[in-house]
């Protein structure tokens, strides 16, 4: 059994423990102090490895998390924390990141939800692009870089409104001519997974992982509600709830892109992030909401259309406009 580290505890002669942050089923998140410079505050994320593994197969574990750690220390971007050092102690290896202040997008959510109320769309969509910001980077590497765990809880949002995309628990490195590497093996978190990634090995992943799992973080922040995970949908098609269903505030544009990010199979999900952005930002036309979804969407009440956001309200006053005309036409 792996005991957590103490308050107090110095690794590397270095990082002193303050206090655990956050915990998973692969280690833990500590938050320590940089004693070489003084007031520095860092994140250690802390990768431990299956006990059971053979000797062989963790060591090639362990070589592949010094690889993928090098990589990671490369990225320099403002809207991913960096990657300062990494290390091992023991049986347990270290990523050592810049600390990053501010809550993160669940806590905030769920304060939204407490209040009976719902995240600005304006404001979702403004940490939207950010995130697409981080995530062309890292998709634009050489070879790419995919997170393959986005969720709100690993969006925070500095004091000065800066979106940050942390923990980089599960990233994969796209090696071309290589079997897919993974820093720690894993699934991600079920509620924003795709389908393809269930089978662990991470071989069948690529960028559209990660879109699509921007496209259920995006329905969770302005839904209040969870989005049903891949398999139940797969199962059940109808599980998936329309988002103006729960949150008439939001744009038919902007629920469009989400669900189109969130198609089951990669191929009918956007290419890219790039796509994904412009489709939610204005300058490309997502398609149409799936049939599964559309069959649950219900016609809206006069007052829905008169309250509805001004983009709406023009598509609902010109087809009345175009209705008027028609008739007028026929009785002619």
């Amino acid at each position: 059994m792996s005991f957590p580290l103490k308050n107090g505890e110095v690794l590397r002669g270095r990082y002193q423990v303050r206090e655990r942050i956050g915990q998973g089923g692969m280690g833990s998140i500590y938050l320590a102090e940089d004693l070489r410079l003084s007031g520095r505050l860092c994140a250690l994320k802390e990768v431990l490895y299956d006990r059971n593994l053979p000797d062989k197969v963790l060591q090639q574990a362990r070589e592949q998390f010094f690889r993928e750690a090098t990589v990671l220390a490369r990225l320099d971007h403002p809207n991913l924390p960096k990657v300062s050092d990494f290390f091992s102690s023991g049986q347990r290896d270290y990523l050592v990141m810049d600390y990053v202040p501010g809550n993160d997008l669940r806590t905030m959510m769920l304060e939204a939800r407490r209040h009976n109320t719902f995240l600005a769309e304006k404001d979702v969509l403004n940490w939207a692009n950010q995130l697409a910001d981080a995530l062309s980077f890292m998709h634009s590497q050489e070879p790419s870089i995919v997170h393959r765990d986005i969720k709100p809880s690993n969006l925070k949002l500095t004091p000065n409104g800066l979106l940050k995309l942390v923990d980089f628990g599960l990233v994969k490195i796209m090696a071309p001519e290589e079997v897919t590497i993974t820093v720690i093996q894993g699934q991600g978190t079920a509620l924003y997974t795709p389908l393809e990634q269930y089978g662990g090995d991470g071989l069948h992943t690529d960028v559209r992982a990660d879109i699509y799992a921007f496209g259920a973080t995006l329905y969770h922040l302005l839904t209040n509600e969870a989005p049903a995970d891949a398999r139940k949908r797969f199962l059940q098609p109808e599980s998936l709830a329309p988002i103006r269903q729960i949150n008439p505030n939001v744009s038919m544009r902007t629920e469009r892109a989400i669900f189109w990010a969130m198609s089951l199979h990669p191929d009918q999900r956007p290419d890219s992030i790039e796509t994904l952005r412009q489709s939610l930002l204005g300058t490309r036309e997502p398609p149409t909401l799936p049939a599964a979804v559309a069959r649950q969407q219900k016609s809206p009440s006069v007052w829905e259309v008169i309250t509805s956001p001004p983009d709406i309200l023009l598509l609902w006053v010109t087809a009345g406009l175009f209705l008027l005309s028609l008739i007028s036409t026929l009785i002619r």
